[in-house]
């Protein structure tokens, strides 16, 4: 069974195609594209499929950064329509299924050794129960595990574009400042994402928390400024660098416990994408886990929820691949 499975997203789109033999799934090839040279997902595909030599596929699962309607996903960060019925004209397959990205990272970290997590909190107590996954990268993702007694599934959200709630008079000032700078609508997607990161140090340094370093002055037109203000905080310990990683360190971790709150996710939070490996020695440090357990009369509840870390950077496409070999 050859499986063709997909991570796509608004920087980059990975497609794989997976040989299923038993149990194990092997890669016979493995492709990534930077998606916005393309304007249309089917030019991906037919790409993809010449340079691993026009196998034939029988099935197909793709985790898509977008809401997934009738087998429709409208890219949220791309101008790309991907349906389910062009893609099984295009490859031959009735084994066609769309799923949110975060669907099948969700559905990925079942398959996950622990050797692959970092665990936040210590005084964790496994339970039975849903699971639910927080991932900011380009944007913020968040979905559901439900547990019916047997299996999970993976249940997709665009809980990262929920408003955006400030907790401590810092962030009063934050939201306050936000609105100055979107009108319509501060989404917690502003703030927890790549390019929140740089948010939050404009606003700090707006706010003259603390003088702005020479190397964030003098950027390069081409370098990341989320990406710097990353290495200020790890490597130059930046105040105001240092700062930018503490409070967004600190949202993820509000953020992370409304969301084990809204799902009842007992069984543990999985935190994935790809922000959280690069500065883990943040999210290690109290400031996470204090502000994810700081719930009032829910916080010894919350305590005994397990918080790991993935380091896996192609969760999603396991997923994906794991998907199809499972359910089509």
């Amino acid at each position: 069974m050859k499986i063709l499975a997909g991570d796509i997203g608004g920087t980059k789109s990975v497609l794989a195609i997976f040989e299923k033999e038993g149990d194990t799934l092997n890669v016979a090839a493995h492709e990534q594209f930077a998606s916005r040279d393309f304007s249309d997902f089917t030019d991906v595909v037919k790409l993809f499929l010449e340079k691993a030599g026009h196998p034939k596929i029988d099935a197909a699962v793709l985790g898509i950064a977008g809401p997934v309607i009738g087998g429709v996903c409208r890219t949220t960060n791309l101008p790309w329509v991907i349906e389910t019925k062009s893609l099984q004209q295009q490859l031959g397959t009735s084994g066609v299924k769309l799923l949110n990205d975060l669907e099948a990272t969700a559905y990925g970290m079942l398959y996950l050794d622990e050797s692959q997590f970092v665990s936040l909190n210590s005084d964790a107590v496994t339970a039975d129960a849903n699971r639910a996954v927080i991932a900011a990268g380009t944007g913020l993702g968040e979905a559901l595990l439900y547990r019916d007694g047997e299996g999970f599934h993976p249940v997709g959200t665009e809980g990262g574009h929920t408003d955006f709630a400030p907790v401590t008079p810092q962030q009063d000032r934050l939201l306050h400042w936000l609105r100055s700078h979107y009108p319509s609508h501060v989404s917690i997607e502003r703030v927890l994402s790549g390019p929140g990161i740089y948010t939050l140090y404009r606003f700090l340094a707006e706010s003259g928390f603390a003088p702005e370093p020479a190397f964030m002055q003098d950027l390069p037109e081409d370098a990341d400024p989320s990406a710097m203000v990353s290495k200020g905080a790890l490597e130059y310990k930046d105040r105001l660098c240092s700062e930018t990683l503490r409070l967004f360190t600190e949202i993820y971790g509000q953020e992370a416990g409304n969301l084990a709150l809204k799902t009842l996710a007992l069984g543990g939070l999985y935190i994935g994408g790809g922000i959280a490996p690069k500065i883990l020695p943040f999210l290690q440090e109290e400031t996470f886990l204090n502000a994810f357990v700081h719930k009032g009369r829910f916080e010894p509840l919350l305590r005994q929820v397990e918080v790991k870390v993935s380091l896996e950077p192609e969760t999603a496409l396991i997923g994906a691949a794991r998907y199809a070999a499972d359910r089509l």
